[in-house]
This record gives structure tokens, C-alpha cells and sequence, in this order.
């Protein structure tokens, strides 16, 4: 097996680059007449000319043209694999940009956060939370907590598992309403709606059997905070579907009560978000790592 001409496909995308072997052998540093030997051996080797030379101007073939794009690539590979492996070799440091939702933040993320900092004093963390979503790429995001069905697009996700919701009501409201046994019964009630969703009226459930429901509901209150629902909750005014990491403290409580018994309502996926560059910072990989190790934890706790 005879290996490619590695050198020779990074100093002839270099003097694509440059459009001469003159600016390509200065950004080498490199002599003229290594950057032409290393071109004419690649030549050789595909046994098709990739430059036209004349003494005033220096074009591409058609071939030329054609294997320029690959060129580039491979030196971007090798570039990048390089400075991934110097940036390895040293402890992570630098900032991050971390976007998170605003409950989930507060309660799961930001802990790990701070875990994560004491192990790694040379990183700091710009965290933004909110329950907007937001673009990674044009805000400048290293990485983004999302819970999400998420549609496809050119972003890397990575899923850390499913976090489960609950329709909960306060005994108050169930005791002056009475508790719905099916979820068509809760177009009768008054219903409390998460506004940051494609359909915030339509919830969906699936029953014990399989069966599945789907019912529009209205109510005093939409919220595009699922945190700022549960005064409203609390105080007896609807039924809501949230979350298990909002609710399991007031449902162990006693202020909330699960309801439906045997109907889930729909599970929505934890995932962790990036660009869709190939490569990150070590920073940025070793921060998805811890992360991901614990926020997966959480969803096994939950489930």
C-alpha cells in the first residue's frame, strides 16, 4: 500500500492560496524550489498537471481547480487535528458561552456549573439563561442545554435522555372542580398553558393501552415561564402540565397533585447543542462531558 504525499497536498493548497510558489514558500517557510519539487511530485504521482506556468502568471488546471477543494480540506483536517492535540495536551482553559433554560438552569445546570469551575480554574463560564430559544451560531454560543423536540438543522445534538411532565392541580381546585379521569374532560376545566411551545392549548397524553388523546384547553393564565406558573397553581386557579424537575418538590409536598392517573402526558428530549464545526476547544469538550454525565443522571432520576 503506498501512502499519500501528504506534505505535497498541503504546500500545493498552500500555493493555491498564495496563486504563487514565491508567497507559498514565505508562508511555509520553505524554499522556492521545495514548494515547486513537492507540487511537480504531486503531479507526478496523479499523473495530470494541476498548474499552468508561464513566466508572468501561474493559473489552474481544470484538475487543478477540481483537487484544490480537497486540498484544503486535508490541511484543515491535519490543522485542526494538530491543534486539538496541543489543546489536549494542556489543562482546558478560556471562557465559554453556555445558553440554558431558565428553570432547568437554575436547578441542574448551574450545580454542574460550578462543579465544573472548581475542577477547572483556568475555564470561566458565561451563562445565559432564559427560555427563549436562541441561535447558537449568530449569538455566539459554544454550546446550548435545550429540552426540545428538536427539527433538524446543520447544529450537532447530542441526547441525554427524556424528562417527563406531569398534569398536576392543587387539592383546592380538585376538591371545588373535581379530578378529571380522562384527558378530554379538561376542555371543561380551567387550564393553566406553557406559552413557549408550537401549541400551547393543544396538550397531548397517551393512556395505559396505547390510546392516545388530545384536547385544546383555555385557561386564566399563559406563562412563558414554567416556574412563574406554579403561584397560580398553588393557589387553586387550574390544572397545568409541567415538568417533573418544577413540580416533584410541591407534588412531595402535598401543594400539587398529579392527576390523570395512567395517562402520560407527552416526554421531551435533554440534549446538549453545538455548532456544527468539527472542531471544538478542549474547554468546550470537556465542559459537554461533564455536563453530559451529569444532566443524563438527572433523567435517569426522573424517569
Amino acid at each position: 500500500m503506498r501512502l499519500p504525499d501528504l506534505e505535497a497536498w498541503a504546500i500545493f493548497a498552500t500555493v493555491v492560496e498564495h496563486r504563487s510558489f514565491t508567497g507559498a514558500s514565505g508562508a511555509l517557510g520553505l524554499s522556492k524550489a521545495t514548494v515547486s519539487k513537492a507540487v511537480s511530485r504531486l503531479e507526478q504521482n496523479l499523473a495530470t498537471a494541476l498548474f499552468h506556468r508561464t513566466s508572468r502568471r501561474l493559473s489552474l488546471t481544470e484538475s487543478g481547480s477540481a483537487l484544490a477543494v480537497r486540498a484544503r480540506r486535508i490541511l484543515d483536517e491535519a490543522e485542526a487535528a494538530e491543534e486539538a492535540a496541543r489543546e489536549e495536551a494542556r489543562a482546558p482553559s478560556g471562557t465559554i458561552r453556555l445558553a440554558a433554560p431558565m428553570s432547568f438552569g437554575v436547578t441542574h445546570v448551574a450545580p454542574a456549573v460550578a462543579e465544573f469551575l472548581v475542577a477547572h480554574p483556568a475555564v470561566s463560564i458565561d451563562l445565559h439563561l432564559g427560555d427563549e430559544k436562541v441561535d447558537i451560531v449568530e449569538r455566539g454560543f459554544d454550546l446550548a442545554v435545550r429540552i426540545a423536540a428538536l427539527p433538524d438543522s446543520s447544529l450537532r445534538a447530542r441526547k441525554l435522555g427524556e424528562i417527563p411532565g406531569h398534569a398536576v392541580a392543587a387539592p383546592a381546585y380538585l376538591a371545588r372542580r373535581g379530578t378529571p379521569a380522562h384527558p378530554a374532560e379538561l376542555g371543561d376545566h380551567d387550564c393553566i398553558s406553557y406559552a413557549n411551545l408550537a401549541t400551547p392549548e393543544l396538550w397531548r397524553f397517551r393512556g395505559p393501552g396505547g390510546e392516545e388523546a388530545a384536547v385544546r384547553v383555555t385557561g386564566p393564565l399563559r406563562c412563558n415561564s414554567g416556574e412563574a406558573m406554579l403561584p397560580a397553581l398553588r393557589a387553586g386557579l387550574g390544572i397545568a402540565r409541567l415538568p417533573g424537575f418544577i413540580v416533584d418538590v410541591d407534588i412531595a409536598a402535598g401543594r400539587l397533585a398529579p392527576i390523570l392517573a395512567g395517562w402520560t402526558t407527552e416526554t421531551t428530549g435533554l440534549h446538549l447543542v453545538t455548532p456544527p464545526e468539527r472542531h471544538r476547544p478542549a474547554r468546550v469538550t470537556a465542559l459537554i462531558d461533564h455536563l453530559a454525565d451529569r444532566l443524563a443522571r438527572t433523567c435517569r432520576e426522573s424517569g
